[in-house]
């Protein structure tokens, strides 16, 4: 049976997660209380193995301060018991999330206690904050719309093979700014760059006469050794942690050449090494395996 704990600040995307894992045929549960977190994992790991479907609650603000607070030992009794569920934790930027209410017209579950939604939502980061430093996934959703945030938990949560790791290699353009829920970050501007050469500024780095121009260069070569060998070296340290998800980071300057080739390159090296392995080009707004 795999389990989740959906959290995260209002309005970041917990529903629209809950859903997709529905969809994947989770038993999936809204406004969870965290008090009966051990007593429901226990239950339901009580079944025939048969009978056990997967879970996902979610648990948040709703919940009382004295739940919330309680919440990471929940988890590490379960934890002590070998059945922890997986911590998933979701947020945005304060601007986002503010236009978002806005949007959508919704009242925000702290509204009774500030009169300005910004003040609601920044205390919500604070009531919320250690359970964001437990977390085994972030997952910025400021930049992601409903329908990638649902094709992301598809592919990278439900469909995850048990406890293996899971690597998302993902490319962005320094202009755009480092995403903030990426784990490792390697630097591809220091790589030939296609966009100065005016045949190939239109392609992306998926094209293969953006493939020929950098394979033709050693200095291509062997930043992709570098970095193959610190990952070989350390994702196995990091499974031994129990470690499940990693997000790689390339950036380039547009995120567009450089950076999507390289992860490309990257991602088809470690899918023969690792059943879990996803690319995302930012840039495009695309997730695929």
């Amino acid at each position: 049976m795999k389990s989740f704990i959906v959290s995260g600040r209002s309005g970041s995307g917990k529903s629209t997660m809950l859903h997709a894992l529905e969809d994947s045929g989770f038993n999936c549960i809204d406004n969870f209380p965290a008090s009966l977190l051990v007593q429901h994992v226990q239950s339901e790991l009580a079944r025939p193995a048969d009978e056990a479907a997967d879970l996902a609650v979610c648990i948040d603000v709703r919940n009382t301060p004295e739940e919330l607070r309680a919440l990471p030992s929940y988890i590490e009794q379960l934890r002590q018991w070998g059945e922890a569920p997986r911590l998933i934790y979701l947020d945005a930027s304060d601007s986002v999330l503010v236009k978002r209410f806005s949007d959508t017209r919704r009242r925000h579950p702290l509204d009774h206690q500030f009169n300005v939604l910004k003040d609601a939502i920044a205390y919500e980061k604070l009531l919320l904050e250690h359970i964001c430093e437990i977390a085994d996934l972030r997952i910025d959703t400021t930049n992601r719309s409903l329908h990638e945030l649902d094709t992301y938990t598809k592919e990278r949560i439900a469909a995850q093979s048990g406890n293996s790791i899971s690597l998302l290699f993902q490319s962005f353009g320094y202009k755009n700014g480092i995403p903030v829920d990426t784990d490792i970050v390697f630097d591809a501007r220091c790589l030939p760059n296609p966009y100065w050469h005016e045949e190939l500024r239109e392609f992306d780095g998926r094209h293969p006469k953006i493939k020929d121009f950098l394979d033709a260069s050693d200095v291509v070569d062997g930043f992709f050794a570098d970095i193959r060998a610190y990952l070989d070296k350390w994702v196995p340290i990091f499974a031994a942690q129990r470690r499940v998800y990693i997000t790689v980071g390339l950036g380039c300057t547009g995120g567009k050449h450089r950076s999507v080739y390289m992860v490309e390159r990257l991602a088809a090296q470690f899918k023969t090494e690792y059943p879990d392995v996803l690319v995302r080009h930012r840039e495009s707004h695309e997730l695929a395996t």
